[in-house]
């Protein structure tokens, strides 16, 4: 039977969901940000190769189709009609899915190379870069290099130890590469819909980690808190931002949860539950683990088909 074995990653990603919240308030901001984009992408593909084994399973039903492959018997598989509904199931999911992330790939790519250009053009100081523009926003921009941008009105907002807050947490995204677990959220959750709700989660993680970073750096958690909370608070009133997708800012997400957490003491006790830790280890072995048993399966099943492994 091969559908059970297919259906299983398709199922693991809605577990993975219900706990990715608890990580987060569990574990070191860096650790969370890891072990979410980790198991996020391990879900993610077993998703895809499930679903395109789906669908080349139901292309072996077809009659033309088991001809071109060389069938000599039958595939063996549950009943026709239900694999058949499955694949076409499974087909428009991916379809649907690829059409989504191509969209959200050329939007996401030309907002970038749009704000570099804008860059590119501006004189710039070390890795900061200033926008005359009066609305109020900062970000760290991934490039090659990599730069701060912020505009005269966020500046302006902003006393200087809170600008150096600010410019602290933008440097830490740089230094530490979030826009790369930016893309895999992005990715992952165009392959299965429980997925989105992760993208989310990753991105709260990456600013929190920016925050304990610029708060190790300038040794004052209360200032980075406040600088948050202003530059959240003047962003806010400026309108939406237009900054690109994979340029966090200091004033993005959920800013109270954020500045609650500077305001806890450094050393706040951290560490996943027994149970947790489990619970997503299973979740990553089983997707992964079943995946594969289910395309090997396959393949012997086809083997099979052909005559090249006796029954």
């Amino acid at each position: 039977m091969l559908t059970p074995l297919f259906l299983v990653p398709l199922v693991l990603p809605f577990v993975l969901c219900l706990a990715t919240s608890r990580v987060l308030e569990r574990a070191r901001p860096n650790a969370a940000l890891w072990i979410l984009t980790a198991t996020t992408l391990v879900s993610a593909l077993a998703s895809v190769v499930s679903l395109g084994a789906l669908v080349l399973t139901g292309l072996y039903l077809v009659p033309a189709f088991a001809e071109f492959s060389r069938f000599v018997r039958h595939l063996c598989t549950p009943s026709a009609q239900v694999m058949s509904g499955m694949a076409v199931l499974a087909a428009c999911a991916l379809a649907i899915g690829g059409l989504r992330f191509g969209y959200s790939a050329v939007r996401h790519t030309r907002t970038l190379r749009a704000a570099q250009r804008q860059v590119a053009r501006l004189p710039v100081v070390g890795d900061l870069c200033v926008v005359g523009s009066p609305l109020p926003d900062a970000y760290a921009l991934p490039g090659r290099p990599n730069r701060i941008v912020v505009t005269a009105g966020m500046l302006r907002s902003l006393g200087a130890a809170e600008r150096e807050a600010l410019f602290a947490h933008e440097r830490a995204h740089n230094a530490q590469r979030h826009h790369y677990f930016l893309v895999v959220a992005e990715a992952a959750a165009h392959c299965h819909p429980a997925l989105r709700r992760v993208r989310a989660e990753i991105r709260l993680a990456a600013e929190l980690a920016a925050d304990e970073a610029a708060a190790r750096a300038l040794g004052d958690r209360k200032l980075v808190a406040l600088a948050v909370a202003r530059a959240a608070l003047a962003s806010h009133d400026a309108g939406p931002s237009t900054r690109p997708y994979l340029a966090l800012g200091a004033a993005t997400g959920p800013v109270s949860r954020r500045v609650s957490t500077l305001l806890e003491p450094s050393a706040a006790p951290y560490g996943l539950k027994p149970v947790l830790t489990l619970l997503l280890a299973l979740a990553v072995l089983v997707s992964a683990g079943t995946t594969v048993a289910a395309v090997l399966h396959l393949r012997h099943e086809v083997g099979e088909a052909q005559g090249v492994i006796p029954r």
